[in-house]
């Protein structure tokens, strides 16, 4: 028996070594098919050699590496699993197991292997890269960024470690030295894919649009079929507003990867700005089928929402998107921005919301100290205004009075022009402008050092919490003085910003202790040239037989407890119509929506008429088809209100509980209607009843408007620039005074 055990062994051992010699002359031939990219040779050879020895570890190992390269993960780990068992020394087994791990989004176990090979062999780049990369995916992304570093000390010249290293930077929206990470990439491997889109995305978010559209497309030229850099131009296309080409990439993405969020994502914002709010939603939709708990999906649904004048609910997703991110700008940014839209809303509310944006974004933003200079109270002071809408805006009829009348002796005017997109308006306020300075291509840092170089005294923010803001630059404090103004009537909440231009009505005395900004009163937080061209016209009652409202507003504004109380007027003044009138309602959607809303309230469909957008002069004589404007409330009109009190026609306004909800009051007030001011619901119909059953007081005030308005304080803008001019130069004096002090 004993010899017969011993004789099978022998033979056994011979057999073994007969099939490892023939596994040995087979590997040199799999091993030239994988170099030569015949992945399928390769792995039949492997498979031919696993068959007789089941737990060879070079064929193992081979197969499961070229696994990897075909993109068959699941049957690579398994491979590569048997090849550890084997060997549980060889790092590169190892390294290559973690990788596969990697790719099944097995985070944790490509960590403890990645590891495991680099206690193997710790001078081991690869792996320490490849380990980097895995926590980055573990959100641990200095941890990230030092195992980078620790492969390029192995390999100064590791193309691939320093591009990682870049995508770990942007991550944690370090962009200038993201672009140096990718830019030390592409000097090793010019034609380094990953580098060069890693680049173009820095670029983008540094707002060098032009480079990163050069980068990307160059990228393209090398690969056309890449989904998410097809993705970013599609970007580039719409920061351009080139929305017809953005699209065109986000859909040419989405044919090479359907789920790609970064596309659906700009689609919906494109889809929204072209007036195209079904394929928004449809867009965000697919975000959120996706993850339903994806910020970026919650914030752009909630932005859809409203557009579409569903405040609530918006500001429901707005919430759900900052739980699941607590510092989503983009996110807190749009709810401030919806808050002032939501019926109840206080003071307190809306400063607690900006409060909150300071605390999660801007306190983490270092500030400057402020170079020196002559501290003379009475030298030509330089102001600076920042601005996204220096082009055709609402807030461009509100700024540019003022700095057309601007005294140039005493106030150097400096104009940083933060949009890519410009028209005739543009061209004006360049006009008006000492210096005119293109920051629309400009990261915060380099906008805040160009204003420090600038030698700015008082910054201007004229936007807010609106789109477009660069409120991160003023959170850094690149001037000394810094005010917002015009651009948003209810204060930024940044404690970087002094004063906020206000007056008495739209903030009173009780709300003031609630801002971070002091209040520096105007005779109006807006005022608006006069309209020429025009005369006031009779009341159209006097020929129709009967009255017409009119709301000029953006219908987001038209909240239902507004439509309730005009169903009532509406009822209280039989035969009564009503003008919507709002570029939005271009969009079927949106118009068959506010229908619905209109009929539901009551008001019947042959009662209501919508107009969308029309040439400016055709806009303005749209007024002439209404009696009495009807202010939509929380969210009151500004500009709207100014130019239906120009065009002769008065507007029923009425006071409510935050600054957003008193502006239309405060104008009115500012010129002399104050009974045309409400301070409750009962106020408001009446006064609009009492009005429309009186024609001829209506005719009278019509063909009166346009003068009483050049008289007031608020319209006179050359007066109103004054009266700016003068807080300017306050503000200068008790900083010398408070420098000089010191």
């Amino acid at each position: 028996m004993q010899g017969t055990v011993g004789s099978r062994a022998f033979q056994n051992a011979r057999q073994h070594k007969k099939l490892k010699k023939q596994a040995e002359g087979l590997l040199p031939t799999a091993v030239a098919a994988y170099r030569q990219g015949r992945h399928a040779d390769a792995q039949a050879l492997c498979r031919r050699i696993l068959q007789d020895l089941p737990d060879y570890f070079d064929g193992l190992h081979l197969l499961g590496v070229s696994q990897l390269d075909c993109g068959r993960f699941e049957e690579a780990g398994q491979a590569l699993e048997r090849a550890v068992a084997v060997d549980p020394r060889s790092a590169d087994a190892h390294s290559n197991l973690g990788f596969a791990f990697f790719k099944l989004r097995r985070y944790d176990e490509a960590r403890r292997v990645q590891e495991k090979a680099l206690a193997l062999k710790p001078n081991f780049p690869t792996a320490q890269t490849n380990l980097g990369n895995t926590l980055m995916q573990l959100g641990l992304w200095e941890q990230a960024i030092a195992a980078h570093e620790r492969a390029i000390r192995m390999k100064p010249d590791y193309a691939d470690a320093y591009c990682n290293r870049g995508m770990a930077e942007l991550m944690l929206k370090r962009y200038e030295q993201a672009a140096q990470s990718f830019d030390r990439a592409l000097s090793f491997q010019p034609r380094h894919l990953e580098a060069m889109a890693g680049k173009g995305l820095a670029c983008i978010e540094l707002q060098h649009f032009e480079q990163a559209e050069a980068l990307l497309s160059a990228a393209l030229a090398l690969k056309p079929d890449l989904p998410g850099v097809l993705a970013y131009r599609g970007r580039i296309h719409f920061q351009f507003g080139r929305y017809a080409d953005s699209v065109a990439d986000f859909d040419a993405a989405l044919a090479l990867s359907p789920e790609l969020e970064v596309a659906w994502r700009w689609k919906a914002q494109a889809a929204m700005l072209s007036g195209n709010q079904a394929q928004a939603m449809l867009a965000c939709k697919r975000l959120l089928d996706q993850n339903p708990h994806s910020a970026i999906g919650l914030t752009l649904l909630g932005a859809s929402l409203t557009q579409q004048g569903e405040i609530a609910a918006a500001i429901a997703h707005f919430d759900s998107a900052i739980e699941v991110q607590p510092d989503h700008e983009d996110a807190i940014t749009k709810k401030i921005f919806a808050l002032d839209f939501l019926p109840g809303v206080d003071f307190a509310l809306q400063q607690a919301a900006r409060k909150y944006w300071w605390d999660a974004i801007g306190a983490g933003l270092q500030t400057r100290k402020p170079a020196a200079r002559s501290l003379d109270p009475d030298r030509r002071v330089v102001v600076g205004y920042v601005s996204s809408d220096f082009r055709g805006h609402s807030v461009a009829f509100c700024v540019l009075p003022v700095l057309r009348h601007h005294d140039h002796t005493k106030f150097e005017v400096v104009c940083y022009s933060c949009s890519l997109l410009q028209d005739a308006f543009t061209d004006v306020f360049r006009s008006h402008a000492d210096r005119w300075v293109d920051a629309s291509r400009m990261s915060d840092d380099e906008l805040a050092d160009r204003i420090a170089a600038d030698g700015v005294d008082i910054l201007v923010d004229l936007s807010g919490h609106t789109a477009g803001n660069r409120l991160t630059v003023f959170a850094r404090k690149p001037a000394p003085i810094q005010v917002t103004a015009w651009g948003s009537g209810s204060g930024t909440g940044l404690p970087t910003i002094d004063y906020f231009f206000a007056d008495p009505v739209i903030i009173p005395e009780a709300a003031r202790p609630l801002f971070a900004e002091k209040i520096h009163d105007l005779p109006a937080v807006i005022t608006m040239e006069p309209v020429t061209g025009f005369r006031p016209v009779p009341p159209p009652m006097l020929r129709n037989g009967h009255v017409t409202f009119g709301v000029f507003n953006r219908i987001d504004k038209i909240s239902d407890d507004a439509l309730r109380l005009w169903s009532a007027l509406m009822r209280l003044v039989p035969g009564s119509k009503i003008i919507v009138k709002n570029s939005a309602l271009d969009d079927r959607l949106l118009r068959d929506a506010l229908a619905g809303r209109f009929v539901a309230h009551g008001i019947a469909d042959g009662d209501f008429t919508f107009m969308g957008t029309t040439a400016r002069n055709e806009h303005l004589r749209a007024f002439e088809q209404v009696d009495i404007s009807l202010d939509p409330f929380p969210q009151n009109g500004g500009i709207s209100t100014w130019e239906s009190l120009h065009m002769g026609v008065p507007v029923v306004a009425k006071l409510g509980h935050a600054a957003s909800s008193r502006v239309a009051g405060a104008l009115l007030e500012a010129i002399g209607l104050q009974d045309w001011v409400a301070e409750d619901d009962d106020a408001y119909l009446a006064i609009a009843q009492r009005f429309a059953a009186q024609p001829l007081h209506l005719e009278k005030l019509r063909a009166e408007l346009p003068g009483m308005i050049a008289r007031s304080a608020a319209g006179d803008v050359e007066a109103y620039t004054h009266r700016v001019e003068q807080g300017y130069r306050q503000f200068w004096r008790n900083y010398c005074a408070a420098g000089s002090a010191a």
